[in-house]
Order: C-alpha cells, then sequence, then structure tokens
C-alpha cells in the first residue's frame, strides 16, 4: 500500500467536510453548485473512512445526516399522511452543509434512492455494532423514513433518480429502497408495513437489467451490486457486461447512452462525459467477486482479480494534478470543475484498500 497517496486522498475528501460533519460534492468554491451537501453524495463520501475504520468521520457525518431529517420532520411526517404530488412535497435531495436548510430553486428532488440509501447504511453500521442510533427521536426519524417510503408507494413510484433528471421508475431507486429496508427491519425498535420490501424485490427483477423504461444500461445500477448487494451474481455479471461494452471510454464510463450532462456535442449526442467514478466502482465489483470466488474455489477468480487490477490502473489515469474529478469531457484530458469530487475519491480510497496498493 503506498500510504502517500492513501493519505493524499484521504486529504482531499476531508477538505470537503463542514464543521457539521456533512461533505459538500466538490469545493466550497465552485461555481457549479456542488458547494451543497447532498444526501447521496454523504453516503458514497463517507465509505471511504468505514474503509479505513475512521469510526469518529463516519457518527459525526451520519448524526448530521439525521440532524437533517430532524429539522424537517415536520415535512416528512406530512408527506406519510397525505401522498406528495408535487415534487417539493419530496424529500428534498441536497442541503446547505451548516444550516440544514433545503435549496428551493427548481430541482429533481424525487429521489427515492438516497432515502434508501441512508436507511440501508444505519443499519448496516448498527449490526455491525457502530452505534448512530442514540436516542427516541431518531429511532422516530428512521421510523418515519420507512413510513415515508410507503407512503410514495417507492416500487413504482416515478422519481428523478441518481442522476436528478427526468421522471421514471428506476431499477437503481427500487434496488435502492429494497436494500433500505432489509437493512433497517433488523433493528427491533422498526415497524414494517407488511411486504414492504418484498414488493419492491418483486418489481425489481421486473426492471432488471434494464434501469428504466427509457435506459437499456446505466451507470446507477452499478449500486445494485456494492454497495447494497441485491441482485444476483448471475444478473450483476449481466449489468456489468453490458456497463463495459456499451458504457465504458478511456477516462471514465459514461452514465448513459445521449447523456446531455457537460456532452460536447452541440446537440448533445454521442459525446458523453466519461465519469471517473466509475473505474474505481467496477474494480470494487471486481474484487469482491474475487474474494468470493477464492472462498467457493471458483476458477474465475483470478480473472476477476485482473479486472479488479485493470479498472485500478484505469482510476489511476483519472487523477488531476493529485484529485479526481467528477468527470472529464469526451475524448479529452479535461475535467469539468467539480474536482475533486468527494465521491469519485472515495471510491477510489475504497478500491486501492482493497486492492492492498
Amino acid at each position: 500500500m503506498n500510504e502517500d497517496i492513501l493519505d493524499k486522498h484521504l486529504a482531499n475528501i476531508r477538505s470537503l467536510q463542514s464543521k457539521s460533519g456533512l461533505f459538500t460534492a466538490s469545493r466550497s468554491d465552485v461555481s457549479t453548485g456542488y458547494n451543497k451537501a447532498w444526501l447521496r453524495d454523504n453516503f458514497y463520501t463517507c465509505l471511504a473512512f468505514e474503509e479505513i475504520e475512521d469510526w469518529a468521520t463516519v457518527k459525526k457525518t451520519w448524526k448530521a445526516i439525521l440532524n437533517i431529517f430532524k429539522k424537517h420532520k415536520n415535512k416528512i411526517n406530512w408527506a406519510v399522511e397525505n401522498k406528495p404530488y408535487q415534487t417539493f412535497q419530496y424529500i428534498h435531495a441536497r442541503y446547505h452543509p451548516e444550516t440544514f436548510e433545503e435549496f428551493w430553486e427548481e430541482w429533481g428532488n424525487k429521489q427515492n434512492d438516497a432515502i434508501g440509501a441512508i436507511l440501508f447504511k444505519i443499519g448496516d453500521l448498527e449490526s455491525r455494532g457502530i452505534k448512530i442510533i442514540e436516542n427516541d427521536e431518531e429511532r422516530e426519524v428512521l421510523q418515519i423514513l420507512v413510513d415515508y417510503l410507503n407512503s410514495i408507494e417507492y416500487w413504482h413510484d416515478p422519481d428523478n433518480g441518481v442522476w436528478e433528471e427526468y421522471e421514471e421508475v428506476h431499477a437503481s431507486s427500487v434496488g435502492a429502497c429494497v436494500a433500505g429496508l432489509k437493512s433497517i427491519s433488523k433493528l427491533g425498535f422498526i415497524r414494517m408495513p407488511y411486504n414492504l420490501a418484498e414488493i419492491g424485490e418483486e418489481n425489481l427483477k421486473k426492471i432488471l437489467p434494464r434501469e428504466s423504461s427509457s435506459k437499456f444500461v446505466d451507470l446507477a445500477l452499478l449500486s445494485l451490486i456494492y454497495p447494497f448487494n441485491v441482485v444476483p451474481e448471475k444478473t450483476a455479471r449481466e449489468i456489468v457486461r453490458h456497463i463495459e461494452y456499451h458504457l465504458e471510454r478511456d477516462r471514465g464510463i459514461i452514465r448513459y447512452k445521449n447523456d446531455r450532462y457537460f456532452n460536447k456535442n452541440i446537440d448533445g449526442v454521442s459525446e458523453e462525459a466519461e465519469w471517473c467514478f466509475g473505474f474505481p466502482w467496477l474494480s470494487i465489483i471486481y474484487r469482491r467477486w474475487s474474494e468470493d470466488g477464492k472462498n467457493f474455489g471458483d476458477i474465475t477468480d483470478n480473472d476477476d482479480a485482473l479486472r479488479a487490477n485493470e479498472y485500478l490502473e484505469k482510476a489511476f489515469k483519472t487523477i488531476y494534478k493529485g484529485q479526481i474529478p467528477e468527470l472529464y469531457f469526451s475524448d479529452s484530458d479535461q475535467p469539468n470543475d467539480n474536482v475533486p469530487l468527494g465521491w469519485s475519491e472515495s471510491l477510489f480510497v475504497v478500491a486501492l484498500l482493497r486492492a492492498g496498493k
């Protein structure tokens, strides 16, 4: 393990943490709007600190996330009692990192996967003996989040998804909620509505291996493999094969075909931006398959280990002046302004540590 590289990238992530414990998506001085704290980004950014067992940082971040829900408890309770019918009535996706206030400009706030991710991780940490929940109000908040997913009928609710775009039923969102409900249900105080996770599982099977009715393949599907682990290996390998064939590029993985976000082409076609965290994400997945193969004497484990190493090497090539960006413009060595991106840095650290390099 090159400790200097590890320390450098952990420092990059720490530079994004505010006093409250929340991480901004990128630097505080960027003009892109990434100086805000996203629920989802905090989930992914904190994975690096779990990997190094820095539980003080992990707890501080998750306490801050719980404090967001405490602050907006009345709004969430309203959504439990009255199924939301407008986007702003959903739990917002991003907040001021110090005041925890919502940002009220027009935004795709229907992001059900973020709520699933939060339930998943709190259940996961608690089951591993990392105490996050310490009082009745925090227990109440988690119950409200479970009831919220029931109220919005997450299993067929068109949401804006991981990429915060137009509304569809997304496999990555349904799967995150299933993972979250299964994880949090292990905590003895949670009252789980009947079949709430199971109905999501059934609907997820109907969508897969697609991401949605409009997207055959999407980078967000990797979340169903890592960290959520809610699809069988056969389906997981099919997802990865599709992503590698359709979406892999020289400096990253495009999110989906004809993605217009930072697309160089004036008509938004065929020059999709290349997202840096795709490479370490694939490395983590192949590494896990390799380790599972060793445990079961699987002859594919060597191939998986090689693929894990190949994607880690590709991840190293995305480093720009010591930091990992959000993305590179198509077929170029020019990143956008979101450098570093906490999510990119975190998955790189996880991939690096799991490789033992």
